[in-house]
């Protein structure tokens, strides 16, 4: 007697079986109206394009780019379709420049299939092709290549989707050179240790483009001159000098960890009176630090200021770490205090969050934790942070 799961995976071969037998008399209309613009069908789209070394090598340059600028291994539709071999966080201006070298990009491949499907006799075929384009630039999608570090120059991927719902095994096309040209040649399960093993190309939803990673704050830091303050005292910054994730927190499909780490408190607070709290605002750090599936478990080195001129009448910071997994917005009601003569005062601070994010640690970190001139490391939550007050 057959298992529930394999009754279930022979029911996907099988679909995705038909699916792949009538591809080939889809109109592009059918493609637009019935896919709703889903990863399913962008990736059964990607399945079909006569993909060879010039595009993966740009498929490959786009999410390397991303990489190295601190987001996950990642090629956004609306890059693939304006500005080829485009990673996330690129100079746009470069870019352009840059994609001159692709003499047959992926857009080419797309927009040519389409008009293929395209009916010419209509005049509603051009606008169809060109409204397809338009909602696949707009729908956030990307194909996401984990592991792309280790690709050997020349295996073409298997090409599937995130199924969602924190599934770790989808079913992936099998690309390739045929008895009948270029075509799906087989159909099969994948998982995060075949992604190890051979390359493979993920259609999921960009969550961090609009996201600036840790390598430009998300904050203005404010300063306050105070009549009190000794302008030749040596100062001290608070920093984050590194970051450990120590598990997985998606499926693997969702690519990397994004973690946003706000930290709220005030910079340079030297007040001596009640009546100088008025001068002093609380100010808010906020980045991001993106941590790829291959680097759980590792240390993430950088050095990043959550606190200037850090001052020894703080008395409290809040703090709150949160792995990035949407929703509706809200806010952590939270406050930081300061002391002056033995008397600690509050400040209201509103962190924004989403409600499916996973909240890592939050609460609130005495100042007294920190020394001056020395690194203290801590674990909060899943993850690990060398903060320095140097």
């Amino acid at each position: 007697m057959k298992s529930l799961s394999e009754i279930m995976i022979a029911a996907a071969v099988v679909l995705l079986s038909a699916n792949a037998c009538n591809r080939g008399g889809e109109s592009v209309d059918n493609i637009h109206q019935n896919s709703l613009m889903t990863k399913r069908e962008v990736a059964r789209m990607l399945s079909s394009l006569p993909i060879g070394s010039g595009q993966m090598g740009e498929v490959y340059d786009a999410v390397s780019s991303s990489s190295a600028n601190g987001y996950d291994e990642e090629y956004m539709m609306l890059d693939l379709l304006t500005i080829p071999g485009a990673g996330v966080g690129d100079d746009r201006t470069k870019a352009v420049k840059a994609s001159s070298a692709y003499s047959v990009p992926m857009k080419t491949l797309i927009a040519d299939y389409l008009a293929g499907k395209a009916s010419a006799s209509t005049k509603s075929g051009a606008a169809d092709v060109q409204r397809y384009l338009d909602d696949l630039r707009d729908s956030g999608m990307q194909i996401y290549w984990p592991y792309s570090e280790e690709w050997d120059g020349e295996t073409l991927p298997l090409i599937t989707f995130d199924p969602g719902n924190g599934a770790e095994s989808n079913y992936a096309y099998v690309i390739g050179s045929g008895a009948r040209g270029y075509e799906v040649l087989d159909s099969i399960f994948v998982d995060e240790t075949i992604a190890r093993e051979r390359p493979v190309w993920v259609i999921n939803q960009n969550d961090d483009s609009g996201s600036i990673p840790l390598s430009s704050l998300l904050s203005t830091k404010s300063f306050w001159d105070d009549e009190d303050e000794d302008d030749d005292a040596e100062k001290y910054n608070l920093h984050i000098k590194d970051f450990t994730m120590l598990r997985q927190y998606d499926s693997w499909f969702a690519g990397a960890s994004e973690f946003h780490i706000w930290c709220g408190g005030v910079d340079g607070f030297y007040a001596s009176t009640e009546e100088q709290l008025k001068n002093y605002s609380p100010s808010i750090t906020d980045f991001v630090v993106v941590v790829k599936r291959s680097e759980v478990g590792e240390k993430k080195r950088f050095n990043a200021v959550l606190v200037t001129d850090f001052s020894d009448q703080l008395d409290k910071l809040a703090f709150l770490i949160v792995e990035d997994d949407g929703g509706t917005r809200t806010n952590w009601k939270c406050s930081a205090s300061v002391k002056i003569k033995s008397k600690t005062y509050g400040f209201d601070i509103d962190i924004p969050f989403r409600t499916s994010d996973d909240v890592v640690w939050r609460g609130q970190l005495g100042a007294t934790y920190f020394t001056k001139g020395k690194s203290i490391e801590g674990r909060f939550g899943d993850v690990k942070l060398t903060f320095a007050l140097e």
